[in-house]
């Protein structure tokens, strides 16, 4: 027991998509059930998944997966609705939540255990990079979630809180084992799979993922 939660945002209308984005194909299976199995194996406790509008379609994908549904009525005023919703469900016994998107197939269980290793050694809240750049997923521990609640607003989640308290911030490079691509476009979701496609480079990413 890592008294970890997992948070997959799964709320987002997908507008620039058209809709549908979470349950189009990607690699065969759906691109929420594709970011699911690259979770599997972290080492959190349990995973919740926030759900919008298509919270019906997504419920046999986060059944299958194990995962627990979370409905977000407010999800159109922004994904810090979301995140005060799936750290609202989390166990009481949870010392810290992982939040990612479900958006991004390719942030895998590597990812969340290097932010998991960084909580253990003490970082209040760690944030993936990659390229030096702060990205998803990010862990907060237990202590940070108050302050969340009061300073999150609109669209931005957890990023323009992090942003006024930096002393806050362990950063963790994650190059090595994840993919931050994420899927706004359906020209977004056929690149990301021409590229796993590609001659070596499928093999590599799922190297990279599974150390």
């Amino acid at each position: 027991m890592s008294g970890v939660s997992a948070i997959v945002l799964a709320a987002g209308a997908g507008s620039r998509f058209g809709g549908g984005k979470l349950l189009a194909s990607f690699g065969g299976r759906p691109l929420i059930e594709a970011t699911l199995e690259g979770l599997r194996g972290a080492p959190v406790d349990e995973t919740i998944i926030v759900v919008g509008t298509e919270g019906e379609r997504l419920r046999s994908a986060s059944t299958a997966y194990g995962a627990r549904m979370v409905e977000n009525r407010g999800w159109a005023e922004g994904m810090s609705t979301s995140v005060r919703a799936g750290l609202g469900a989390c166990s009481p016994e949870s010392r810290a939540a992982v939040v990612a998107l479900a958006d991004q197939p390719l942030v895998g269980a590597g990812a969340v255990r290097r932010l998991v290793e960084a909580f253990e050694d003490g970082a209040r809240v760690a944030v993936a990079t990659y390229d030096g750049e702060q990205r998803n997923p990010a862990l907060f521990a237990r202590e940070v979630w108050p302050l969340l609640e009061r300073e999150m607003s609109g669209d931005r989640g957890a990023r323009a809180v992090l942003a006024r308290h930096p002393e806050l911030v362990t950063e963790v490079p994650c190059d090595d084992v994840a993919d931050p691509a994420d899927v706004d476009t359906v020209d977004d979701l056929r690149r990301l799979e021409e590229e796993l496609t590609a001659p070596g480079r499928g093999g590599a990413i799922g190297q990279r993922r599974n150390r």
